[in-house]
């Protein structure tokens, strides 16, 4: 149904290489997985052992670089840290090559420099969506982006309305304009998820969505 997946696990826990051997023998060619940094370089460490964190993830999801189903590695900041250029400018420069997706939930970051920053490194700025922590919009930074849909404004318990999704799919198509998308929804403790992707999935196949 699905041509890509999030791996939000690798954010707890680094995968054995034989697990991740298995996702790929379970999924088809040209399957993409996002997939998601330990909040061990993220949210523990800050950005400061970049290098030797993105060494050890690479290591264990090496099948799916073989296999040519990597797709971008995303980097989501606590919502406690405050904008930091020297210490952003530092990690940029030890990114691995590859696709990286920063996600930023402090306001402070949200400013000119450091979208120059992320442009300078071809890094996205992942727009994020979340009703109940609402953020500055973000601009482009890269010649695709990452979507991910946390919590819905008028659905029911973070479920996103149908008016919602057929806003959402209108936003995307613009965006496809100019870069490719990535989108994932991570409301997924009731079930929400799936159906909201389908939805959204269906908008976005035709070329009038509607308002």
């Amino acid at each position: 149904m699905f041509d890509t997946v999030e791996l939000n696990n690798t954010f707890y826990r680094l995968p054995k290489v034989e697990a991740v051997a298995r996702w790929v023998e379970q999924t088809p060619p040209g399957f993409c997985f996002t997939v998601k940094v330990s909040r061990y370089a993220t949210h523990m460490k800050r950005l400061t052992t970049v290098a030797d964190s993105s060494r050890r993830l690479a290591e264990r999801v090496a099948p799916l670089a073989e296999a040519g189903r990597m797709g971008p590695w995303l980097w989501q900041l606590p919502e406690r840290f405050h904008r930091d250029d020297d210490r952003l400018a530092a990690a940029l420069d030890e990114l691995p090559p590859g696709r990286h997706a920063l996600e930023l939930r402090h306001e402070s970051w949200f400013r000119e420099p450091v979208w120059e920053l992320l442009r300078w490194h071809g890094v996205a700025a992942v727009i994020g969506h979340d009703a109940r922590r609402p953020l500055p919009d973000v601009p482009l930074t890269a010649r695709w982006t990452l979507v991910r849909f946390h919590y819905g404004e008028r659905g029911r318990r973070g479920n996103y309305s149908p008016r919602e999704l057929r806003e959402w799919a209108a936003r995307i198509d613009a965006l496809r304009a100019e870069a490719e998308v990535l989108a994932y929804f991570n409301n997924d403790w009731e079930g929400f998820a799936p159906a909201d992707a389908v939805a959204l999935r269906g908008l976005l196949a035709h070329t009038d969505v509607g308002s």
